[in-house]
Formats: structure tokens, sequence, C-alpha cells
């Protein structure tokens, strides 16, 4: 069965308090095996959490979206528009939604997004060994255009590719 896919744009404390509780699921299943529970745990709380997502949200510039699969929150993204490119900071899909073509939706409702705003492009940082998402970047048309490490403190580092698409 087809369900409908939506993105809802978080707008007020119920929404990114409900984004924040999907990340926390979200990152310790996934991540917790590529950069460990306690680097998890920081980022989590660091860039995951309701404070931050309101931080971002309410001074940073930051938009948040809510992406529903019927009536269920099966992800979200997170974007901060620029000059001429579209920084996707977030787009994570609960476990037990992968495989509905979900990113693929998203990142058709993310380009139409720069196309309304006069957006020349999408870029993003993925971790270096997360392999079934680059692969999905990499598909979509995304490429690798440079490399980052960069701390972010509490001891850890973000290993990540760079990768880019033009919006034609």
């Amino acid at each position: 069965m087809n369900q409908q896919t939506s993105f809802i744009p978080a707008a007020c404390d119920e929404d990114l308090k409900r984004i924040a509780g999907l990340a926390e699921k979200i990152w310790h299943q996934h991540f917790t095996p590529i950069i460990g529970e306690d680097q998890v745990n920081y980022m989590v709380e660091k860039f995951q959490s309701y404070p931050a997502l309101k931080e971002q949200t309410e001074n940073d510039g930051y938009e948040y979206y809510q992406i529903f699969c019927g009536q269920d929150l099966a992800g979200y993204t997170g974007i901060h528009p620029e000059t001429d490119a579209l920084f996707l900071s977030k787009l994570y899909i609960h476990k037990d939604f992968r495989g509905r073509h979900l990113a693929t939706e998203a990142f058709h409702f993310l380009t139409g997004l720069c196309q309304e705003r006069g957006l020349k492009k999408i870029w993003l940082t993925c971790n270096k060994h997360n392999e079934n998402t680059l692969q999905i970047y990499r598909h979509l048309g995304f490429e690798v255009t440079d490399t980052q490490e960069a701390d972010i403190g509490g001891g850890f580092i973000m290993d990540d590719y760079i990768m880019t698409y033009m919006i034609s």
C-alpha cells in the first residue's frame, strides 16, 4: 500500500520536540555502529536536541520539515538557505520507513524549494563511513566536491565528504 508522503514545516515548539525525539531514535540506531555511542550522545545533544533545534530555527536561519508517511512521522529534514545555495543540514528517515523512497521524495521537495527561491545548488556533508547514505546521495546525482574534518568539541571530529548537487 502506497501512503501519501507530506512535508510539513516545523511551525511550533511541539513540532521541534517531535523532531528531536525522532532524531534521538534514528541517531542511536543508525550512527552508533559508525561513530560510537559517546559521539552519538554528544552530537544528538549538541545538534539534534530540542534546545539545539530551537536555537537553530530562532537564531541561525534553519528551517525544519517533518516528513510524514500517511499519518506517521517517518523522518525530518533541516535546511539552511544561503545566498545561492541550500545547505542540507539534516535528512533522516526512521528505519521502519527506509526503502520506501522517502529520501528521493525529500530530494524532489528540496529541489522544488531551490527552484522557487532561485538557488543554484544543494550541498551537504556526509560521514565518510556512512556507505548506504553515500550511495543514495550519489544515486540522486550528488558529487563529492571536497572533504572536511571538523572539530565539534568534546574531543570529537566529524570526518565528512562535502557533496554538491547542481540545480538544472
